[in-house]
C-alpha cells in the first residue's frame, strides 16, 4: 500500500511539504497560491495546540508542547506533554494524542485524521504519526525554539538526518550469531498469525 504524508511548516511566509511515497522523501519549497480557507483553517487548529502547550506547563505536566488530532473539521482529541504527570518520557503531546484518538475511535490506524503539533515532532514523534497513518501534519516552532529553552539538540539532528546516536550517549549493538537468528525468525514464524493494518 502506498502512503502519502504532508508535513506542512506553519507559517505567513511559506510552507515547506514533505511527500513520503514507498520510504521516499521530496521536500519542496513554499507552494504559491495557499487558500486562505485552509491557511485560517490550520491557524484554528494549531492555535488549539499552542493553547495546550500552555495548559500542559500550567498544570505541571511535562514540557511545552501541544497537539490536536482532527477528523472531518472536528477535533477528536486535545493533548500536551504527559511526561512529568505520568512518570513516562514517551508521553509527548503527539504520542499521547494519538493514543487517546485510537482509544476514542478504537483503531490503531487514524488515516482519515490530521495532527496538528505545537511544535516540529521528535523523530519518536514523527514515528507514532507514520505508524497511526496520519494523513497530515501540520506545526508551529521549528525544533530550534525547543532548543533554545533547553530541550535536547540531537532530536532536530535526527529530523535533519545528521547522526544523533552519536549524541545520545547511548551504546548501540546490533545483535550477531544467535541472537539475531532467533529475533528475525520471530517474524517468520508469526506472519501468518496477524494481519497488517
Amino acid at each position: 500500500m502506498w502512503w502519502c504524508y504532508r508535513v506542512l511548516r506553519f507559517s505567513k511566509a511559506k510552507s515547506c511539504m514533505v511527500e513520503t511515497k514507498d520510504g521516499t522523501i521530496a521536500v519542496a519549497s513554499s507552494f504559491p497560491g495557499q487558500q486562505e480557507a485552509v491557511r485560517d483553517r490550520d491557524h484554528k487548529f494549531l492555535t488549539r495546540a499552542v493553547e495546550e502547550a500552555y495548559k500542559g506547563v500550567e498544570c505541571g505536566h511535562g514540557g511545552p508542547f501541544g497537539a490536536v488530532v482532527v477528523r472531518d473539521d472536528e477535533v477528536v482529541v486535545s493533548s500536551h506533554n504527559m511526561v512529568l504527570n505520568n512518570t513516562d518520557p514517551s508521553a509527548h503531546a503527539e504520542v499521547t494524542a494519538i493514543r487517546e484518538a485510537c482509544k476514542k475511535l478504537n483503531r490503531i490506524e487514524l488515516s482519515d485524521c490530521e495532527i496538528y503539533a505545537s511544535c516540529e515532532p521528535c523523530p519518536m514523534c514523527f514515528g507514532a504519526i507514520h505508524l497511526s497513518r496520519l494523513k497530515r501534519l501540520v506545526y508551529g516552532a521549528n525544533a530550534e525554539a525547543a532548543i533554545a529553552i533547553g530541550f535536547d539538540d540531537f532530536i532536530a539532528d535526527a529530523l535533519r538526518g545528521t547522526g544523533f546516536y552519536q549524541k545520545a550517549h547511548l551504546e548501540i549493538i546490533k545483535a550477531d550469531g544467535t541472537g539475531a537468528v532467533i529475533a528475525e525468525q520471530v517474524f517468520e514464524k508469526t506472519r501468518e498469525m496477524f494481519t497488517l493494518y
